[in-house]
C-alpha cells in the first residue's frame, strides 16, 4: 500500500490521497479529473500536501487553511470557526 513520504510532503498513490482527504478512491479520482492537483510519478499518481490544501481552500472558499480531520481529534474549534464564517457570509448577503 502507498505510504505518505514525510521528507517531501507528498502522498503517493490513490489510496494514500483518498485516505488523507477522507474520501473513497473513486471520489478522489473524479476530483482529479475535475482539477484537483495530482501528478504522475511513473505509473503511480502523487499529490503535494501543500497543493491539496490550496486547492481545497479555493474549492470551499475558505479564508483559512482547510483542516483534514483525523479520527482521534477534537473538532469543536473547527466547527465553531466554520459556523462563524457561515454566519458572517449570510450577514453579508442580507
Amino acid at each position: 500500500m502507498p505510504k505518505r513520504q514525510e521528507t517531501d510532503e507528498t502522498l503517493k498513490g490513490w489510496n494514500a490521497i483518498a485516505k488523507y482527504l477522507g474520501q473513497p478512491v473513486s471520489t478522489t479520482q473524479r476530483w482529479a479529473q475535475e482539477g484537483m492537483p495530482v501528478t504522475r510519478i511513473g505509473r503511480y499518481v502523487g499529490a503535494s500536501l501543500a497543493e491539496l490544501e490550496r486547492w481545497l481552500m479555493r474549492e470551499v472558499g475558505a479564508k483559512k487553511p482547510v483542516h483534514i480531520a483525523k479520527a482521534q481529534e477534537d473538532l469543536v474549534a473547527d466547527l465553531r470557526r466554520g459556523l462563524l464564517e457561515a454566519r458572517q457570509a449570510k450577514q453579508k448577503r442580507a
